[in-house]
């Protein structure tokens, strides 16, 4: 009797264990996903087209920035430090990476608006930072960003006050398929 009550304890124990591990390796893509769709943490939405509103005659001014991970040996720069967008107008940015490596490289770009607060209004629909870069040793490749600012956020008191955006990029070297498949180490 003493002894199935262990082994249910053991078994329950285990469940739990498994159920633990299995939520802590679904939070990073879940959250990723959450930020993604609701503009969290300084994340742009994703949308596959722009919301079909008249641009606004309101101008917002939208800086970029760029950086690389310390150890991945790329150069990596926006085409422009600046420009200015009527709200609600489709644009088009672009970018700059090139492999100072001899071996040809992957890199994964992750990205972010500040401030924080105006994230969920900044809505792109096309970036490389949603897809895997590889780049041969010394290619140089341009890199475009398509994204709009929903003119809703001059009509939030929360955000009203925003005039400038910025859209910053880190290129991170991508794990090689070997190591991916492996799972976390």
């Amino acid at each position: 009797m003493r002894g199935n009550g262990q082994r249910r304890t053991l078994v329950l124990a285990i469940a739990i264990l498994v159920v633990m591990v299995g939520m802590v390796a679904a939070s990073v893509p879940l959250y990723s996903l959450l930020c993604r769709a609701t503009g969290l943490s300084g994340t742009p939405r994703r949308v596959m087209a722009a919301s079909g509103e008249q641009a606004s005659a309101k101008t917002m001014t939208i800086r970029f920035d760029a950086s690389v991970m310390r150890g991945l040996p790329w150069k990596f720069a926006p085409g422009q430090t600046k420009m200015t967008v009527h709200l609600g107008e489709t644009t088009l940015a672009t970018f700059t990476a090139h492999n100072s490596a001899s071996t040809p490289l992957t890199g994964t770009a992750s990205f972010n608006v500040t401030p924080l607060k105006a994230a969920p209004y900044v809505d792109k629909i096309a970036c490389f930072c949603f897809t895997e870069q590889k780049l041969e040793p010394g290619q140089t490749v341009d890199m475009p960003v398509t994204f709009y600012v929903d003119p809703k956020i001059a009509d939030d008191p929360e955000t009203n006050d925003i005039d400038t955006i910025t859209l910053s990029y880190t290129f991170f070297q991508a794990r090689p398929p070997a190591a991916r498949s492996e799972g976390p180490s």
